[in-house]
C-alpha cells in the first residue's frame, strides 16, 4: 500500500533525511522518499502502518505540519 503526504515547513536536506529517518523508524513502514520540491512525502506500507502515529512523530519534530494527500 502506499499513501502520499504534504508536509509543509521542510526547506533543506537535513528536513528529508530527518523525516524519513523517522518514517522508517514507524511500524509498518516499508520506505519513505521526500520531494522537498514539492513537499510531499510517498510511504509505502503494510496494515500495521498507522498514519496518525507517523503525523504525531512528523510534527513533534519542529515546525512541520502534515496532512493527507
Amino acid at each position: 500500500m502506499t499513501t502520499t503526504i504534504k508536509i509543509d515547513g521542510m526547506h533543506c536536506a537535513s528536513c528529508k533525511a530527518l523525516i524519513e529517518d523517522v518514517a522508517g523508524e514507524t511500524p509498518g513502514v516499508k520506505s519513505c522518499v521526500v520531494d522537498i520540491g514539492k513537499g510531499q512525502g510517498v510511504i509505502e506500507h503494510d496494515e500495521r502502518f498507522v498514519l496518525s502515529d507517523l503525523v504525531k512523530e512528523i510534527e513533534g519534530l519542529g515546525d512541520y505540519k502534515v496532512t493527507v494527500v
